[in-house]
């Protein structure tokens, strides 16, 4: 694969301008005086053209290869396994947060690759857990010590589009309470005490998004393609943000017009303006892309 790029805020605002994430996410994102080079929150983007088939087959080693490259970029480390030493300890009791929505869910690549990385940091078995909807039965979650947040990007009819911010949700007894104002305060799952401080690496699956849609249980294979990436950081709020800008490109392309998102995903605005979970902001991202380029909307 190519070596990476640092983009600068030129970079990472091509393919869909400042104005249109920002009303993407229903604020106000023009930058007035903002420096070249802010580096708070790094979030890796990495594509290989093969990683999902023409047949919509995912291809696991590839996966995990992607992964592994990620990884060590975003932490500096020598390879994938001293990663996962510096996230995870052996005494860790891990919980990975999947996704299982039918019609996208997180592949069992990334969950496999995931659980993979926990048991060569020296984690038990017994220790580990992938889970969504069962979270709050489960034994490894109730006593985790580390969280894994992984799950696809898609459109929502609740808040917009469902990202890793939204993945916590099931952590609560009644999702609904979460809804009010197109979901605007989603960034405050982060703080419940099952998760706060607790979260040591994101995926956002980027494999085959779902960049439109309409209802409760919208699900049209015609809006979504295969983008055939994944976006890895530490930070959740400049993943989601970083993911929902790739969306927002890719109706430009499709729809030959800015069309906003309804309802707007504004929850990501407010993670970091009013939860102060992490960057919204594409001034405060160090965004670097791996790999595959052609058609990478960012």
């Amino acid at each position: 694969m190519d070596e990476h790029k640092h983009v600068t805020r030129r970079d990472f605002i091509k393919g869909a301008s400042l104005a249109a994430l920002g009303m993407a996410m229903g604020v106000n994102l023009e930058a007035q005086n903002a420096p070249e080079k802010i580096t708070q929150s790094r979030v890796i983007l990495i594509r290989h053209r093969e990683a999902v088939g023409v047949d919509g087959a995912i291809n696991a080693a590839i996966i995990g290869s992607m992964l592994d490259q990620a990884l060590v970029t975003l932490t500096g480390k020598n390879n994938p396994a001293e990663v996962w030493k510096s996230i995870i300890r052996p005494s860790d009791i891990v919980g990975i947060k999947s996704n299982v929505w039918g019609p996208l869910p997180t592949p069992a690549a990334v969950e496999n690759y995931l659980r993979e990385g926990c048991l060569s940091a020296g984690v038990s078995e017994k220790n580990i857990a992938i889970d969504d909807r069962g979270i709050l039965g489960n034994e490894v979650f109730l006593k985790a010590t580390a969280l894994i947040n992984t799950r696809p990007l898609r459109t929502h009819h609740w808040s917009g589009v469902g990202g890793l911010l939204k993945n916590y949700i099931m952590f609560v007894p009644e999702p609904w309470t979460y809804h009010d104002n197109s979901c605007a305060d989603l960034a405050q799952l982060h703080n419940l005490p099952a998760v706060k401080d607790k979260t040591r690496l994101n995926v956002l699956v980027m494999l085959t998004p779902l960049f439109h849609g309409v209802g409760a249980h919208h699900f049209d294979k015609t809006y979504t393609w295969r983008y055939n990436g994944l976006l890895v950081g530490f930070d959740p709020v400049a993943l989601d943000a970083v993911g929902l800008q790739i969306l927002v490109a890719k109706r430009k392309e499709f729809f030959g017009e800015d069309r906003p998102m309804k309802p707007s995903p504004h929850h990501i605005a407010f993670a970091e303006s009013r939860h102060h979970l992490g960057f919204a902001d594409p001034n405060k991202i160090e965004l670097i892309k791996l790999g595959w380029e052609e058609g990478i909307l960012i």
